[in-house]
């Protein structure tokens, strides 16, 4: 390797991934395996999990499939416990779970607040807590939260959503001052749309794809690739120095 050239390797580390059966929590397992990393599993259903299970083992590395039905706090601390009883540690925890039931403002019913705030804020801060707290006694960690440009941008019909995402990109901010001084870093991926089972309804609408578009400098609807370079470089060596930064992965959406 030529000296000082910056250093993408997960080799060696243990990643938690949460919401990893499909989707961007998917690729994000799939990404930080190949970069290097042993692999726990968060998933509603292990049994469902096998093929990305044979998947990922097949790269050559350790997983482990944990039930993780967030924000239940007994499923987030079986888990953790699970993952330490395995591997004696987890070095990487990449946040990925949330849910956004979208209509208009004035049309929210309180089931769809209360299911937004307690995925999207309860169920991140105490999966990050738990995590944090083995982190802490290690003394280093990486903590990636997957957000959204709805933290940053108005979303029409989004606005429970948009709420939530920019509550997660503050908490990184608060989390990652709170932490450094043990050596482990907080920071927040935030994607636009990207083509995933769950914006397939969404984005195969005309309408809907011509308007997004429309915002997207770049001119083009994101894949999970996009995304999991961030979330493999914010947890490598060469990232070393990154803390409370929110990385949008959105194709030029928040500036233009």
């Amino acid at each position: 390797m030529q000296k000082n050239a910056p250093d993408f390797s997960l080799e060696g580390k243990v990643t938690l991934v949460t919401g990893a059966s499909r989707g961007i929590g998917r690729a994000c397992a799939l990404a930080c395996a190949a970069a290097g990393s042993d692999i726990v599993l968060g998933v509603r259903d292990v049994a469902a999990s096998a093929s990305l299970v044979a998947e990922l083992e097949g790269t050559g590395r350790k997983v482990l499939p944990v039930e993780l039905d967030i924000p239940n706090k007994a499923h987030i601390a079986h888990a953790v416990d699970a993952a330490l009883a395995t591997f004696g540690r987890i070095d990487i925890l990449v946040n990925n779970v949330g849910v956004a039931p979208g209509n208009l403002a004035e049309l929210v019913e309180e089931k769809d607040l209360d299911e937004i705030l307690d995925v999207n804020i309860k169920g991140t801060f105490l999966m990050t807590q738990a995590v944090g707290r083995h982190m802490i006694k290690r003394n280093g960690g990486r903590i990636i939260n997957i957000s959204s440009q709805a933290g940053t941008v108005a979303l029409r019909g989004e606005a429970i959503y948009c709420m939530s995402k920019a509550a997660i990109n503050h908490l990184t901010r608060c989390l990652a001052a709170e932490w450094a001084r043990y050596n482990v870093t907080v920071n927040t991926v935030s994607p636009t749309f990207i083509h995933t089972d769950g914006t397939a309804p969404f984005l195969s609408d005309a309408d809907n794809r011509e308007a997004t578009l429309g915002h997207i400098p770049l001119g083009r609807i994101g894949e999970t690739d996009d995304v999991v370079g961030a979330v493999v470089f914010l947890a490598s060596p060469a990232a070393s120095l990154i803390t409370g930064a929110n990385l949008l992965v959105d194709g030029g959406w928040s500036v233009a």
